[in-house]
């Protein structure tokens, strides 16, 4: 900073209407991202995130419809951009980009773009994006990899655009390396369309607000931020909380986690020494995810309504053994990382509930399920599918879990007619699983059955990401467990965790876990109960389940 810049103050209602204008532009990138992109992952699930950074990658504003775990790790993916790429190499029209593991999100198919911006021949800011790609090649998402050499192409931090053009030569490797390099490349480049828009929008803001840069502006975003969750965590009282689960891991080998929350006056420091070493099946879950879930998880207990950017993490440290699941060290594969880092901040709620029980839920149906597809078509050509299906929310002291609903991923699930339209699947039923719901005072939320049956003349491969079917959703405060989670092949139990080829006919039945109840069931009211069963959500409940 130069010694003779003036640092600029703003008052409470310039700093509102200028903080209007920048959740606006990245808003706007989102919708633009969504309407230009070509696959289902960005366009009906909303896989993805927008957001700006300061000049040194510092969060300052993310896009509504952005995903918790991309807030937490594309502002870091930024700081390593820079990095690897100095101010002085970088210039107006570069694009930068990767999807490392331990750099990027945790799994190849997330590609992050980022791109430099300038006023008056300045750098002041970033845009940056990532979003989940339709397919980055290598074996077909799965938890069977045993290395990040299998899982697809790795695309090292790079400029895709140099000054505005773009390298030819990274563009065709990409093509070559992916199973639909169409829907890939568009929505790559439509990532590009929301950078480009962020970019144009914030320097039309700069310009009208008389902002030479961001320095000032961010400084008193982050600075109002951190206080404000320095002051939520010290209403908490001092001491270390601890928690563990189990995880359905590898089938034969459960994994479990520990967290060791330490809360000491404004600071949270959280610790996963003791939690089960990384694995040789992609389940592992990289340290930037376990940053950003667990960041998350910390958030929704303390300060739920806070804006999430770089000062509202400044209090909250984060602690993992190198080797551990949720800290693999290269070259571990990490492709259904999502099975160990959704559990995280369940995790984290096991912490904070001793202290604020009021602020946390009982166990949810997730992590979310998915169901990945790959094939060739009729006219021979290579394609790839992912679909998602969310199961229950936990029940809390407010009231009922909410049925099939993501958490903590907020992925939309993919609708019938899209995956009909795209693949060839016949699904002859998607709805509501009956008694799944944890029993309790407050009932847990449904998960749902799909049966899906293949219409290929060819045969297709699939994989599955599928949790909670051997341990539940778990109750809390005296509620009990939601449903477990089943998955079926032609009308046999199968491990999730492995690949199946399908031929015509053939069909899969998935039971996503539905949520865990609140309270003992023998307190929910007699109108909640018969509403339960006039909804078809209970069906002869057992007078143990709900105290009859």
């Amino acid at each position: 900073m130069n010694a003779v810049d003036n640092v600029r103050q703003f008052d409470a209602v310039e700093i509102e209407l200028l903080w209007r204008r920048l959740i606006s532009l990245v808003d706007e990138a989102a919708a633009a991202l969504v309407r230009t992109s070509f696959s289902t992952l960005v366009r009906e699930s909303y896989d993805f995130s927008c957001v700006v950074t300061d000049a040194n990658g510092q969060s300052l504003v993310q896009a509504t419809e952005s995903i918790p775990s991309f807030i937490g790790t594309l502002p870091e993916t930024v700081k390593h951009f820079i990095r690897h790429f100095p101010e002085e190499s970088l210039q107006p029209g570069d694009v930068l980009i990767t999807n490392d593991l331990w750099l990027g999100t945790g799994h190849l198919p997330d590609i992050t773009v980022a791109k430099p911006i300038f006023r008056n021949g300045r750098l002041v800011a970033f845009s940056a994006s990532t979003a989940h790609a339709p397919d980055i090649g290598g074996k077909i998402r799965s938890p069977e990899p045993r290395e990040v050499f299998e899982e697809g192409l790795q695309i090292p931090p790079m400029k895709l655009l140099r000054a505005g053009q773009q390298d030819d030569t990274l563009v065709s490797i990409i093509r070559k390396n992916v199973r639909t390099p169409d829907q890939t490349m568009g929505d790559l480049w439509a990532q590009l369309v929301a950078l480009d828009l962020m970019e144009e929008r914030l320097l039309i803001l700069m310009e009208q607000a008389g902002l030479d840069h961001l320095r000032d502006l961010a400084a008193e975003i982050h600075t109002r931020c951190e206080t404000a969750m320095r002051n939520a965590i010290s209403a908490l009282p001092d001491g270390t909380y601890t928690s563990s689960l189990q995880t359905d891991g590898l089938m034969d080998k459960p994994i479990t986690l520990r967290l060791a929350l330490t809360i000491q006056g404004d600071s949270i420091t959280a610790d996963f020494t003791g939690t089960d070493p990384q694995v040789d099946r992609a389940i592992n879950c990289a340290l930037c995810y376990t940053y950003a879930m667990t960041m998350y998880g910390v958030k929704v207990c303390t300060s739920p309504n806070l804006p999430n950017n770089e000062g509202a993490w400044r209090p909250i440290r984060i602690e993992a053994p190198a080797g551990c699941i949720v800290n693999p060290v290269f070259p571990a594969s990490g492709g259904s990382r999502m099975l160990i880092g959704h559990y995280i901040p369940m995790l984290v709620f096991g912490c904070l509930g001793q202290v604020v029980p009021e602020r946390v839920m009982a166990a949810c149906g997730s992590p979310m399920w998915g169901m990945n597809q790959s094939g060739v078509d009729a006219d021979g050509k290579p394609y790839a599918n992912m679909f998602f299906f969310n199961g229950g929310m936990g029940a809390n002291m407010q009231g009922d879990g909410i049925s099939c609903l993501s958490w903590p991923s907020n992925v939309s699930s993919t609708p019938i007619e899209i995956t009909e339209h795209i693949a060839p699947l016949r699904v002859h039923h998607k709805r509501l699983r009956p008694n799944s719901g944890g029993p309790g005072r407050h009932r847990g939320g449904l998960g749902q059955e799909v049966l899906i049956e293949s219409r290929s003349e060819s045969p297709i491969a699939v994989s599955f990401l599928a949790e909670r079917t051997l341990f539940p959703a778990f109750g809390i405060e005296g509620g009990e467990a939601g449903a477990p989670g089943l998955l079926h092949i032609n009308d046999q139990a199968v491990d999730p965790k492995r690949q199946y080829v399908l031929l015509r006919g053939d069909t899969v039945l998935m039971g996503t876990p539905g949520g865990g109840g609140h309270g003992p069931a023998s307190e929910r009211g007699a109108r909640e109960l018969e509403a339960d069963r006039c909804a078809g959500y209970i069906k002869c409940p057992s007078s143990k389940a709900w105290g009859q």
